[in-house]
């Protein structure tokens, strides 16, 4: 395998995250070979958003053997109507940190008059090369909690129990939630796609 997977993210959880998921392929991130520059992820679905990113980076590298990968994620609050969605990693503002977004949210969540809501997380994973782009997607279903619970992954790990089980994100071991996640499903389905390209 030649070829290397740059990704296209300046989330330092993300890219531990997809290094991790990414066994048997060479994956760096972008800002390790260009300077970091501001993407506008402008779209309207994960899908778009992870699209731009891809192309943004996969233009600013001018490698045509590059390949990109982007993820573009969040979650969505069924009693909010599927808030924050495209907007979770900004959802207290822009320049917010993991702890401010997930603050918003619980308090979002109680001042509609709840406890928990059922909630899923989608993570679109877009792929940029000299052939064109390719999209796949991933999702983890399961009930959003105002009480947060232990300090392990990132964003809104500590506030989620994904379907069939007791633990937060935020409490399971990094192989468990690896298998189970929006992003790990998405990876899987990337990877398919990355097999046929490299």
């Amino acid at each position: 395998m030649s070829a290397k997977i740059v990704l296209a993210t300046s989330n330092k959880g993300k890219v531990v995250e997809i290094k991790n998921m990414m066994n048997g392929y060479e994956v760096i991130n972008y800002t390790d070979i260009i300077p970091p520059f501001h993407i506008e992820e402008d779209g309207d679905t994960f899908k778009q958003n992870a699209i731009i990113k891809a192309k943004a980076v996969f233009e600013a590298l001018g490698d045509n053997e590059a390949i990109v990968l982007s993820d573009d994620s969040g979650i969505c609050v069924d009693v909010l109507g599927g808030t924050p969605g495209i907007y979770s990693a900004r959802y207290a503002g822009v320049g917010a940190g993991d702890k401010e977004n997930l603050q918003k949210l619980v308090e979002s969540i109680k001042e509609v008059g709840f406890e928990t809501s059922s909630a899923h997380y989608t993570a679109a994973i877009a792929i940029a090369t000299k052939d064109g782009i390719f999209t796949v997607h991933g999702h983890m279903y399961g009930t959003a909690i105002t009480t947060p619970r232990g300090d392990k992954g990132f964003g809104y790990d500590p506030m989620f129990i994904p379907e069939g089980f007791e633990n937060t994100l935020g409490e399971l071991d990094d192989e468990i939630k690896n298998k189970i996640s929006h992003r790990g499903r998405a990876l899987e389905n990337a990877k398919a796609v990355l097999d046929v390209l490299l």
